[in-house]
Order: structure tokens, then sequence, then C-alpha cells
């Protein structure tokens, strides 16, 4: 009877690296796979959204038409609306609406309500509050990505947990669940033998659907490794609090509730009395187009700016620049100016800042895929598929791998018969 070899230090590892890759695989899969697929079409949410709702981002210009100033905008608006005008974005394109953001008295919403005007006549052409089909898809997919769709069950399913953190809860522990995953995972992608690297780098589809199926989990993990790596990274900040901390602490940017700098928000639409003593401290501008001159000195690229305007003398005027093509950077460069002269007082330009800082304020693009522009988003769609993907190829190489036991068990039966008679 032959002896039994004794593993190799590096076998053991890789044993324990593959149990843990297996269960944790099993355990997050059936929430994976509608996490990620979501996740998916949510890297162009943006595209989708001006595809269908093009009459909200696109305007027909005529020939000879003139953009109306910005100050006149703001004051055409503010007199068909009740609440403070806080942001105007401004498009690099001639063919774009510009973007008003109103904080409406009793707005459920944060950020409130983004009004489109168009720039040449004034009209406003729609908000954010307009419901069509595509924006209600998209916030489906949202709220599946990120609660799983608990959020839409009204009676909490346990008593005390709000569905929508009931969710979160989920959804967070299956993308760490994932991430320990994707590092046993590539663990184990690695060969005992350095000329079989190349094997694990070839995707074969000409075999047997088993090889195929093998191929496709282990390859196309390998190649989108990073991206899955930094999405399954980012991803659990928004459901647990101590894991952005940790986040945070780990990259050094960390601040306590206390120390935070900024305010509450601009401040609450004034009525009566107060309204009249409130409209002494509104600062008196110059034109926009003189702070946008500065801006484009300072800051000599093409590019689109938001212009976050200020609600008393006190404010500073804030212009945030942003890059525009296939690679532009999510983060833009930041101006603060004085109100009454367009004397610069801040300049921020992001590549400036130390790395760590530059990763903290672009978790968010990290995570979505937006980081450099239509190029980044490209290919965390091609991970994000892949991603989906995963937990089904690796299922069904586990299936595979337990059909195989009993045949092989059979076999080593036999061949134990054979020899001992």
């Amino acid at each position: 009877m032959k002896t039994k070899k004794k593993k190799t230090n590096w076998q053991k590892v890789r044993k324990f690296f593959n149990d843990v890759h297996l269960w944790v695989g099993l355990a997050g899969a059936l929430v994976l796979i509608p996490i990620c697929l979501s996740g998916t079409i949510y890297v162009y949410n943006t595209e989708l959204q001006e595809m269908f709702s093009s009459h909200l981002h696109w305007i027909d210009k005529e020939d000879g038409q003139n953009k109306l100033a910005v100050e006149d905008l703001i004051r055409s608006l503010s007199s068909k609306v009740d609440g403070n005008i806080t942001n105007v974005s401004i498009p690099y394109s001639d063919e774009r609406t510009y973007q008003f953001s109103v904080k409406e008295e009793g707005s459920r919403s944060r950020f409130g309500t983004t009004y489109y005007m168009n720039p040449y006549n004034g009209e406003i052409v729609g908000n954010s509050e307009e419901k069509n089909a595509i924006a209600g898809f998209m916030r489906d997919m949202f709220s599946l990505h990120r609660w799983l769709l608990l959020d839409k069950i009204e009676e909490p399913i346990f008593e005390g947990l709000e569905n929508r953190k009931l969710g979160s809860y989920i959804s967070g522990t299956a993308t760490i669940l994932f991430t320990i995953g994707l590092i046993t995972g590539i663990v184990i992608w690695f060969p005992q033998k350095l000329k079989s690297w190349k094997q694990g780098l070839k995707l074969k589809l000409n075999g047997s659907w088993k090889r195929a199926n093998h191929d496709l989990h282990n390859t196309l993990a390998f190649y989108s490794f990073l991206f899955l790596l930094i999405m399954g990274l980012t991803g659990p900040q928004w459901s647990f609090p101590w894991y952005r901390t940790a986040l945070q602490k780990t990259l050094g940017t960390y601040q306590a509730s206390g120390q935070r700098g900024g305010h509450g928000g601009p401040p609450q639409a004034m009525k009566g009395n107060d309204a009249e003593e409130h409209q002494a401290e509104i600062p008196s501008f110059l034109a926009f187009e003189e702070y946008i001159k500065v801006v484009d000195e300072n800051l000599p690229y093409d590019g689109e700016y938001r212009i976050s305007i200020p609600q008393d003398a006190n404010s500073k005027l804030e212009i945030s620049k942003n890059k525009v093509g296939f690679f532009a950077p999510a983060a833009g460069d930041k101006v603060s100016l004085d109100i009454k002269t367009a004397g610069v007082n801040d300049i921020q330009i992001f590549s400036d800042q130390p790395f760590n800082q530059r990763i903290a304020r672009s978790i968010k693009a990290l995570h979505i895929g937006s980081v450099y522009g239509g190029f980044s988003k490209l290919l965390y769609f091609i991970a994000c598929l892949i991603a989906t993907s995963l937990p089904i190829t690796g299922t069904l190489i586990w299936i595979n791998k337990m059909k195989k036991k009993p045949a092989r068990k059979k076999r080593i039966e036999k061949r134990e018969v054979s020899v001992a008679s």
C-alpha cells in the first residue's frame, strides 16, 4: 500500500485559505448576486438618467443665442420658488442646462431640490422631484444595492430595528465576506510552481463546461481583483459607523464629531421681521462672470463649475472646478473668493493635497467607479459584471467537487480491495 505524502507548509496554508474562501463564498452568495448586479447597473446611473430624461439635461441651442447672466437666472428662479438657492452648476457644454440647488422649507431631501434651467431664456425645464420610469428604476437599484429593498417594507421585520438599517447591516456583512473571499481567492490562485503561473492567466472556453466555468471564476477574478478589492474595502463604511471610523483612522483623516469643521448647512427660509433683518445681511454680489474669470486665471483648464451661493455677508463664495473628458478625475479644485472684490482668499488644488487626504476625499468615487470619469466607469462596469458571476461560478465549482468525492471514494475503496486480494 502506498503511503500518503506529507503535505508541505504551502499546501496546508492553501488548504486553510481554500476552506475560508469556500465558506465565506457560500455564506454570502445569495446576497452578493443582487448587490453586485444592482451595482453594475448603477455605475451608469448618471448616463442612464440623462439618456431617458434628456429634456432635463440637454437643450437645443439656436444660432446667435447668448446665455443670460447667472445673477439674472438666480433672480428669475427666486421669484418662482420658495427657498434658498444654495448652489449653481455650470456645465462646460453650451447645449446643457444649468442646475440650481434649492433648499426649500419643509423639504425632506437632505440636498434640497435641483431645478434645471435653460440658460438662454431662463425657462425652468424641470426639477429633480419629477417622477419618471428611469428615475424610479435607478432608485430601486440603489435601494437594492444598499438595503436589499428592505426600506420598501413599512412594518419592521425585527422590533426595535429599522428595516433600512437591517438591510444595510446585511449588505455590509456580505461585502465584508466578499472582501475576505477576494483576499483568500488571490492566495489560492497563486500556483505552487512558478512555471504554472501562465496557466492561471489564460481563459479557455473551448474545453468542457466544467473547465470553462473554472477559468471564468479564477481567471476573470484575478484580472478584476484590484477593482473588486477597492469596492469591497470602501463599501461597508456606509453600513457600519465602526468600519467608517476604522477606515478614517487607517487613512489618518479621522476627526471626532466635536472637532469637525463646517456648519449645519445654509439657513432656512425666513418670514416676517426675521426675513427683513436677514435681508440686510445678504452680500452685494459682483457679476458672477467676474468670479469665474478669476477662477479661470488660477485654474487654466476647461471644466465645469459649481458655485456655492453665500447666504449672508460673513459667508465665503466658493467655486469648485472639475475637468471634463473621458479620463477626467472626479475630484475638482476649489477657489474661495472675497464677495466684494473677487480677490482670492484660498485655493485648494486636489493634486497638491497629501495622498491620504486625496484617498479620503475620493472614497465615494472609488466605490462607484467615477474616480477617473468614463474610463474608470467602463472598467468598473466590467469588474462588477465579473463580481456578479463569481458567486454563481464558485458555487458550480463547489457542486462539481462534491459530486467527485463519492466517485473518488469508490475508486480508492476498489483499489484497496484489489491490493488486499
